[in-house]
């Protein structure tokens, strides 16, 4: 068998070299595209579940602040308050500590998000290193 290869000229073995890695590679690449399908799938799915779950969260919060509205009117109505009066209160006084929660929660997220708070200086300074070693090499 060994006399058989090397009668081949060293052109068709490295000719099939090629074929053979070319294959190889082309193989990989496959391999990949279906691992990365199939983590996209399962990232879309999860996905799913997580925007499933926050709409019901949603939901959970305004059934419970419905809940806290009743009951901060049936304390105002046993307090002697008319009921249309304790459930404007009730409905008012919830709306303003939720509103004043949501304002700071938006607020905190807004200067999170200025720009001064984003720049990536650690990467800009490795950048302009590694382009000051490519300017000495050359």
């Amino acid at each position: 068998m060994a006399g058989a290869d090397t009668a081949r000229p060293l052109s068709d073995l490295l000719g099939g070299l090629a074929s053979d890695i070319s294959g190889l590679f082309r193989k990989e690449i496959e391999l990949a595209k279906t691992e990365a399908g199939e983590k996209l799938d399962r990232a879309m799915q999860a996905g799913r579940n997580l925007a499933i779950g926050a709409i019901l969260a949603i939901g959970a919060i305004g059934v419970f602040l419905a809940a806290v509205v009743a009951g901060l009117s049936a304390v105002l109505v046993r307090m002697g308050w008319a009921v249309p009066t304790a459930d404007f209160a009730a409905a008012l006084a919830v709306t303003i500590v939720v509103g004043a929660i949501a304002w700071m929660m938006v607020n905190r997220g807004l200067a999170g998000l200025k720009a001064n708070k984003l720049n990536m200086k650690r990467t800009a300074h490795s950048l302009e290193l590694d382009a000051a070693t490519v300017r000495e090499s050359l």
